[in-house]
């Protein structure tokens, strides 16, 4: 697609990955191309690609996530000859996008009519010009794309049926045009598709759906799948449903889904959810391998030599690496070259990761950084200093156990896939993968896009002792529990993945976006800006109750230094203390406190005492969609005020400001 538009690499993560929509100031809707096509130039043998400069490590998430390396979306440089970079390397790469939907509408005459994904020009329309016995086209009105769409929940997208739809016939006979009409009326029943064979039909009930739960808990998981109004009510006699086309791939026929399909709006939020994998750099450095020089082994030009030397199956000899780049590892003795190499590339198997009973696997990968971000570290990418629980002041110790200023991290994020109708399903992560190529990848080559943000954060522990008794009161387990019927009402509803509500869980999660709210006004940073990172287990062995309030944006605002300083003693307090004073009373109160105890409220009705007013932050910032917040667990409730953990913590401010 030749129409270009300028796009922030992060936004090649979300929400504009492969198969994600996008629309451009001429109004043309776009659908990103999968990464197969990434790092192309714009003209063949324009350019000299060097993916090395793309490519970075993330030792963790590698592991994790089952690839070899990630790459940074490509971004565009001029090329010489038009008074960009002296060297023709890397200059004209963009990432491709395709036309969709296919289907356009004259806004002349209605007429309906099925364009080619690749197609450059603006389309104007052919009947009209015919119509008037124009020669050329050019002065005909131009063609916009229809407003909808037809989507399944596991991922696939495809036009509206709009020829199955108006002859109610999952094959119609019929290839006589199409006219799409709009009446005034604000609703679906007032779009009307009208075929020249005289069949009409609205819109109306295309974007209705039900639940899973029709089906009992029992019922395998081919068979608990939703039905769609669009599904059911196509043709009468046949059910009509996904054949799997994936258009961001060039896939226009589809290898078989048979999932029901929602009708919605191209534009609509439900469209696209990207699934993004997050990691805290932490260095592996051992005694006999130092840190400073596994990161500099992992980024080039040391990284592209040995990824180059392991395609020829050749060995990665320290002899080699000096001959080709001796100053940057003179510093170095060949010893600790070869024990590094050994840790890089995965020989080295004394870092893994290890778990306790009851871990799930995304607590079993955060207990790393668990460890490290709980004590003080010195090294390239985390620079971290606890600070002495005295120094604060009295009262402070009694909830909390640790703090930590990280004045110095590096977060990845990947795009490891992406959803559309609900934010979760119960794919595999191999197949939410798959959804971003056509062509699968082997060994050495696997690769996911992704980007690093460089920031700073406040970590904090809760004191585990009082913890412990909190959590394990009656009044306490059994508002945890009302709100965890909630979400299994949810979860038989979209057949979403079983998870432990625990209070320990959502006292963690709300103070974290009581936190962010607050820190908004105090150290200068955005709302968006902010985001949070939960460390929660209540296993006997290795109980965890952190949180980490970092810097989430990938531009400037990354370590202004304004974030580290509101933790430290003299200051935090007041943070914490004004946070939860003003989380005791919400301008939407009574009806924000009690509202949510007769049936939930908010995203997925999946809270309790929370609403934008008081608890809720930007979507980017939270790890859970804004869910599974309660300020009960913080402050008590009306009936019972003791029910807080921050109960006496909530006092009048008495502390000034050092």
């Amino acid at each position: 697609m030749k129409r270009s538009r300028v796009i922030r690499r992060s936004q090649l993560i979300a929400p504009f990955g492969p198969g994600g929509m996008v629309v451009t100031p001429d109004g043309t809707s776009l659908i990103a191309a999968g990464l197969d096509h990434w790092f192309a130039p714009e003209t063949d043998g324009a350019t000299k690609l060097d993916e090395d400069e793309f490519r970075f490590r993330e030792w963790r998430l590698e592991s994790e996530l089952g690839v070899d390396y990630f790459c940074l979306p490509p971004d565009y440089r001029r090329s010489r000859q038009y008074g960009g970079s002296s060297e023709e390397i890397n200059t004209g790469l963009t990432v491709p996008f395709l036309r969709f939907p296919q289907w356009h509408v004259c806004r002349r005459c209605q007429r309906l009519e099925m364009l080619p994904l690749a197609l450059h020009e603006s389309p104007r329309c052919h009947a009209c010009a015919e119509s008037q016995g124009q020669r050329s086209h050019r002065r005909s009105p131009p063609m916009v794309q229809v407003r909808f769409i037809a989507m399944c929940d596991r991922g696939h997208v495809q036009d509206f049926p709009w020829r199955e739809w108006v002859h109610a016939n999952p094959s119609p006979d019929c290839a006589l045009p199409l006219k799409l009409q709009t009446f005034a009326t604000a609703s679906l029943a007032g779009i009307r598709v009208v075929c020249e064979c005289g069949k009409t039909r609205t819109l109306q009930g295309i974007t209705e759906g039900d639940s899973f739960s029709t089906f009992t808990a029992q019922s395998a998981e081919s068979e608990r799948k939703p039905s769609t109004y669009l599904s059911r009510n196509l043709s009468p006699d046949h059910e009509y449903l996904c054949a799997g086309r994936r258009p961001w791939l060039a896939d226009e026929i589809g290898e078989g889904c048979g999932r029901p399909l929602w009708g919605s709006l191209r534009g609509a939020t439900n469209v696209y959810f990207a699934t993004v994998k997050s990691a805290i750099y932490l260095p592996r450095g051992t005694p006999q391998a130092p840190s400073r020089l596994i990161e500099r082994l992992e980024t080039a030009p040391l990284w592209g030599l040995i990824s180059l030397l392991r395609d020829l199956a050749q060995s990665v000899d320290p002899a080699i690496l000096r001959k080709r780049y001796p100053a940057l590892l003179d510093q170095f003795s060949d010893e600790e070259v070869v024990n590094a190499l050994q840790v890089l590339l995965g020989e080295d198997q004394s870092q893994e990761t290890t778990g306790y009973p009851g871990d799930d696997r995304e607590t079993v990968f955060r207990r790393d950084e668990f460890t490290a971000l709980r004590s003080g570290r010195n090294e390239g990418q985390l620079l971290s200093t606890p600070i002495e629980l005295t120094a604060y002041s009295d009262g402070f110790a009694e909830y909390f156990g640790n703090v930590v200023l990280v004045k110095k991290l590096r977060e990845t994020r990947a795009l490891t896939g992406f959803t559309r109708v609900f934010p979760e399903n119960s794919e595999s992560p191999e197949s939410r993968k798959a959804l971003l190529r056509r062509s699968s990848v082997v060994p050495p080559n696997r690769w996911l896009a992704a980007y690093m943000v460089h920031g700073e954060g406040i970590f904090m522990e809760l004191n585990d002792r009082l913890l412990k008794v909190w959590e394990n009161r009656v009044d306490v387990k059994g508002r945890a529990e009302r709100l965890a019927g909630y979400y299994r009402t949810l979860q038989e509803r979209r057949g979403l993945r079983s998870r432990s509500i625990t209070p320990r869980f959502l006292l963690l999660h709300t103070l974290a976006h009581l936190l962010i709210n607050e820190l908004t006004f105090e150290c200068g940073y955005s709302t968006a800006s902010l985001r949070e990172r939960l460390y929660h287990s209540a296993s006997r062995e290795g109980p965890m109750a952190g949180l980490l309030i970092y810097t989430a944006a990938g531009d400037a605002e990354g370590t202004l230094g304004g974030l580290v300083r509101m933790g430290k003693p003299g200051v935090l307090e007041v943070v914490i203390r004004r946070a939860v004073q003003k989380a005791q009373w919400c301008s939407s109160d009574p009806v924000c406190m009690e509202i949510g105890e007769m049936g939930g409220q908010g995203p997925d009705s999946c809270n309790l005492a929370a609403c934008h007013n008081c608890a809720l932050v930007p979507e980017t910032s939270c790890e859970e969609f804004n869910r599974f917040l309660d300020r009960g667990f913080i402050v008590g409730s009306v009936d019972n005020p003791s029910l807080g953990f921050f109960g006496h913590f909530a006092l009048p401010l008495t502390l000034e400001r050092r």
